[in-house]
Order: structure tokens, then C-alpha cells, then sequence
């Protein structure tokens, strides 16, 4: 360090802080903007991309204010790391939690109250307690710092309870500054936080979401682990996280890695606790490892040197997604996002929505959120343009990801998307993306009807096409910023002014084609009507799929129809699946059928398969 650089430090509290405790001789950008607003007791939402040194911007402040800092953190596993790595540092932190026996919590809260601790970590459940509260209440705290506040907030995509009360904190401690950090947040989540936890008296600064380093890809899921496989071997020797929906697919798609050369752990909640920790130790100290993961493991997760991030399966929302693909390529070399996307991963996920516990209003917003993904996935667009508009950052095409590399087909859609845009218009700019493609499909739907949109001259305009290709299209468009989402989350769209600029004909709109076409051809094939070719069916599993079709009709005392047409059963008899994630692909199986009826189908296919290899 030059003399200047020290004579700066010596001065600057904050940099001798970076320097002396934590060896770094300058902040990363916007990390200083966030220390001075709490040095000077204002409260702060930190929105700062993953890998941009977030916890930094608590720690170094919690150390020049002196005192005790409350760090509020939802994750055990999270809190023991990070006080690992503080005392490492030399600095007093401790954390009070369920994991740690009652001795050594009692040890910690003596070194609390004595003072000699400078960072307290706890889990919302436990800072929350009377006692708790009234025991840090009689000490010196100095500032508090809540750590991935989007759990805040109710139309976060991760929402805890547990965090509800910490809007009770700014109260109790009304003289401290607090702090909220989050590295996805969305302008609805962050104006929901502003509101919950502060009261709408804070600074926020959101400093970026970019990680022009990340290649972004999407592919059409057709036979997902050779996919996989392809995609690992051009990435020989590298660590890499593959992210899986469950951790049944979590232990197949490590074992199957394994089996073909590749140095593959498996990581999910359903493990011991020793065997996470070894596996996540192994993924940390050597190279060449590739993680398989549920959603379970990342959170805290800063390897440098991850080359990928692969997802066999679409994650639940833009937030997510963006969070995860974060933990590729912090070293600044080049990484790669890469993502399957296929028709069952949205039955999976709008299942996954309508089995929560709940409101109306949330399920909505998570189905909104997820219509969004959909559009990134389906987008023409420049990736990073849709995903950084999404958190409200312009930005040009980027060069970097698969539609900018031209690896997508695409198609003029602008005279059909000027159909959708005045069905729009002429409805008022206030109802869904369903209502609108009934007015274009011309479908006198009650709803229609009542408001008589049947009246329209934009009714019936959409006939050439089939539900599916306008919703694509629409979720397009609003990928694009060619309409907008009602930011109150009720799922009216309106037209943005790109949008009528594309109406007037002045700028274009070109769809992606590759993931539909792909990807629902199995479904195109099954649906071209009830005399589908049936030669070449296994007739005995046929016969057996409608006698159990016809059984479950009686047990409900509905039309065998009812339970599923004999299209679905011709194309479940062609598919054969045999799991859920297939069974969601078969044509005519929705979220209540695959909950209904997925697992008592797969169980008939399976003993029939069964019986027919041990006649063989």
C-alpha cells in the first residue's frame, strides 16, 4: 500500500476496517455508498447482485460503530459459515441457535451481554421472542442488519413468516439504524419491504444486477440427462452446480454423472447432516466437482471458480433463477447458465403454487411471477435485455447469451402481435392474458358476454391459431416491455409505449419458435383429433389403461371421459412414463390430474411393464 493509500486509511475508519480485519484495499462499487448512509444512522435497502460482497457491508460498519450489531439471518447452516469465517478474521461473532446445544448457547449470550461480542447472528424466530427482545433491548446495539430481506416481503419468491415480525424491529430499537440486504428483489418486492420493514422511511439503493460474465441459454428439454451430459463434457474438469426439482432426480442425475466419468455429489434436504456438510465440503476444497443440488444448497455458496450453472428443470421465478445462475463465474472468467425448459416443468410449478398454504392474492402473484419466467424462456429478445428489465435496469443486447448468438428460430410476429395489442385496447387495458385470447379465439365465455366483448372488432381476430401460440406470444410481448403486467399483480395487461410504437408499425417484433415447436411435439402428434393413429400401440396396456380409467370414473361417479379422453390414454400408451415429470408431458394432463391421477396411472403402466418383461 502507497503512503497516500494509508494516509487515506488511517482516515477513513471504514477502509482501515476493510484493510486491517478483512485484507482488502478497496470497496467494491456501491459498497461504500451503503456504509456512509448507516454510518450516519440512516436506514438502508441494499439491493447488490450475488457475488458483489454483500455481507461486507454490515460487517465493516458493525466494527467502526463499535457496540453489538444483530445480524438476522434465515438459514443455520448460513449463520454458523459466516461466524466461522469472522472469528477466522478476528473478529468476536457468535450465533444463538437450536442446532447448538443449551451450554454453548449460554456461552455465547454471557460473551453477548458482556459485551465482548461484536456480530450476533440469529434466526427471525428466535430474535423475535419477548426475551430475546427485552435481553437486547439493555444492551448496546449499534445496528442491525437483516440479511435476504426479500423474505420479507409477501410477493417475495421466497416468503417466510417468521420475517412478518421483524417490522416490529425499527419500534423497539427506534434509534438504530437498520439494514436490509437482498440480491432479487423485483420493484413490487422492494416497494413491499420499504413499506413492511421501514415504513417507508429508508434509502434504497439498487446497484446493479448484471453479470455480463454468465452466458445465458435456454434449450428445449427432449432427453434431459444427455443433454446434461453433452453440456458437462464441453466443460471437462470444471465445478459446476446442476440444479434438480427433487431429490429423487437429485440422487438419479448424480448417479447417472457418475456413471458416465463425471465427478458428481448430491446435495438435498433429505440428506444427514454429515452427508451435506462432507459434499459441500468436497465441492469447496476441489476442483473438477459437479454439485447436484436441490434448491437447498447456494444460499452463503462463494466458490470463485464455478464454471456453470445448469438447471434440468425450470426454476420457480425470475428471482430464483437469477439468484442461482449468481453463483457461476464470480472469479470474472467466463461461465455459462444453462437452462432445460420443457411443457411438464409448468404443470410442475403451477401444481407446486396451488398446493400452498396461501392466500388468493399470493398464489396470483406466484403465477404472474412465473408467467414472467415463462416469457424469458420463450423470448426472441436479448436474454440479459429481458432479465435486467425485469429488475429495472436498461441495457443493450449483450452478445452473450443464445438468442444474441442466433441459436434460436425466429419468426416476424408483428401483424399477430398488433392482433393481441388491439384486443387490448379495445377491451380497456384491464383483464388477463385467458380473457383476451378468448376475445381473439372468439369464445363467448360468460365474462365475454357479460361485457359484451363479443362486440368487439377484435373478436374472433385470432382464429388461425390455437390457445397455446397466443399465450406464447403474449408472454412474449410482455417479455419484451411491448406490454406491461398490472403492477398491483391482479393480471390485467396494458400496452406499453414500445408496444404502441409496435401497433403503429415502427418497430418489429420477432418470436422465438424452438421451444414450443420442440417441445410439445409428443403433444401435437396426440392431439391432431379422436381417430389418432393407434398402430403400432401396446392394445393390451391400452385396454388396460381404460379399465382403470373406467373404475376411477365409478368410484366418482362421472363419465369415463371425464377422468381422460382416449386421446390421453392413446398418447399416455405411446409415452409410457415413469414418473411424474413424463406423466406431466402426456397430452391432457393438468396440475388437479397429475395430483389426481398421476401416481395410480404410473403404478398401472409399471406393473404392466412389468408383467409383459416377465413374459418375455
Amino acid at each position: 500500500m502507497q503512503a497516500s493509500a494509508m494516509s487515506v486509511a488511517a482516515e477513513d475508519p471504514k477502509l482501515r476496517v476493510l484493510k486491517d480485519v478483512f485484507g482488502f484495499d478497496d470497496f467494491r462499487p456501491g459498497q461504500a455508498d451503503v456504509m456512509e448512509a448507516l454510518l450516519a444512522g440512516r436506514h438502508v435497502l441494499a439491493v447488490m447482485p450475488t457475488g458483489a460482497g454483500k455481507s461486507l457491508c454490515y460487517q465493516v460498519p458493525a466494527l467502526v460503530l463499535g457496540g453489538l450489531t444483530i445480524v438476522v439471518s434465515p438459514l443455520v447452516a448460513l449463520m454458523q459459515d459466516q461466524v466461522a469465517a469472522l472469528r477466522l478474521a478476528g473478529v468476536a461473532a457468535d450465533t444463538i441457535n437450536s442446532s447448538i446445544d443449551r451450554e454453548a448457547n449460554v456461552a455465547a449470550w454471557r460473551r453477548v451481554a458482556s459485551g465482548q461480542t461484536r456480530l450476533l447472528y440469529l434466526a427471525p424466530e428466535r430474535l423475535m421472542t419477548e426475551r430475546m427482545l427485552e435481553a437486547l433491548a439493555r444492551l448496546d446495539v449499534r445496528l442491525i442488519a437483516v440479511d435476504e430481506a426479500h423474505c420479507i416481503s409477501q410477493w417475495g419468491p421466497a416468503f417466510r413468516r417468521e420475517y412478518e415480525d421483524l417490522s416490529r424491529l425499527r419500534d423497539i430499537f427506534p434509534d438504530v439504524p437498520i439494514i436490509a440486504l437482498t440480491a432479487t428483489a423485483d420493484e413490487s418486492t422492494r416497494t413491499d419491504i420499504e413499506a413492511r420493514l421501514f415504513a417507508e422511511r429508508v434509502e434504497t439503493l439498487v446497484l446493479g444486477f448484471d453479470r455480463p460474465n454468465i452466458k445465458l441459454a435456454i434449450e428445449a428439454k427432449q432427453d434431459g440427462k444427455r443433454q446434461l451430459l453433452r453440456f458437462i463434457e464441453r466443460h471437462a474438469g470444471r465445478s459446476g452446480i446442476v440444479y434438480c426439482l427433487s431429490r429423487k432426480k437429485t440422487e438419479e442425475t448424480a448417479a447417472f454423472l457418475e456413471k458416465n466419468g463425471v465427478t458428481a455429489l448430491a446435495y438435498h434436504a433429505g440428506m444427514s447432516k454429515d452427508a451435506r456438510d462432507a459434499n459441500q465440503n468436497s465441492f469447496m476444497t476441489l476442483s473438477g466437482v459437479v454439485m447436484v443440488a436441490t434448491i437447498a444448497f447456494g444460499m452463503g455458496i462463494d466458490k470463485p471458480d464455478v464454471a456453470f450453472v445448469f438447471h434440468t428443470d425450470m426454476p420457480g421465478s425470475l428471482e430464483a433463477y437469477y439468484q442461482e445462475i449468481g453463483r457461476a463465474g464470480r472469479d470474472g472468467r467466463e461461465a455459462e447458465a444453462h437452462m432445460l425448459f420443457g411443457l411438464g416443468d409448468i404443470r410442475m410449478r403451477r401444481l407446486f403454487i396451488d398446493d400452498e398454504e396461501a392466500s388468493v392474492e399470493h398464489k396470483r402473484r406466484s403465477h404472474r411471477r412465473l408467467d414472467t419466467l415463462i416469457g424469458y424462456c420463450e423470448t426472441a429478445q436479448c436474454r440479459r435485455q429481458v432479465l435486467l428489465g425485469y429488475f429495472g435496469e436498461e441495457a443493450q443486447p449483450c452478445g452473450n447469451c443464445d438468442n444474441c448468438l442466433d441459436q434460436a428460430p425466429r419468426a416476424d410476429g408483428g401483424a399477430e402481435a398488433r392482433i393481441i395489442l388491439a384486443a387490448i385496447a379495445q377491451s380497456g387495458e384491464r383483464f388477463g392474458a385467458g380473457h383476451v385470447i378468448d376475445i381473439l379465439l372468439g369464445h363467448e365465455t360468460e365474462k365475454v358476454l357479460a361485457r359484451s366483448h363479443h362486440r368487439l372488432a377484435s373478436f374472433g381476430a385470432g382464429v388461425a391459431h390455437k390457445r397455446d401460440f397466443w399465450l406464447s406470444l403474449i408472454r412474449q410481448l410482455v417479455a419484451g416491455g411491448f406490454l406491461m403486467p398490472d403492477p398491483a399483480g391482479h393480471g390485467g395487461l396494458a400496452v406499453a409505449e414500445n408496444g404502441h410504437a409496435l401497433g403503429r408499425g415502427e418497430v418489429p417484433f420477432h418470436y422465438r419458435v424452438e421451444m414450443r415447436s420442440r417441445a410439445s411435439r409428443g403433444k401435437m402428434r396426440s392431439a391432431q383429433g379422436s381417430a389418432a393413429d393407434t398402430e403400432g400401440l401396446d392394445a393390451s396396456l391400452l385396454a388396460t389403461l381404460k379399465a382403470l380409467r373406467l373404475r376411477l370414473a365409478k368410484e366418482r361417479q362421472v363419465p369415463a371421459y371425464v377422468v381422460f379422453s382416449d386421446r390421453t390414454l392413446i398418447d399416455m400408451a405411446e409415452r409410457c412414463p415413469r414418473d411424474l415429470d413424463a406423466f406431466a408431458e402426456v397430452n391432457g394432463v393438468g396440475a388437479a390430474k397429475l395430483k389426481e391421477f398421476g401416481q395410480v396411472f404410473l403404478s398401472a403402466i409399471a406393473a404392466h411393464r412389468h408383467q409383459s418383461a416377465g413374459s418375455a
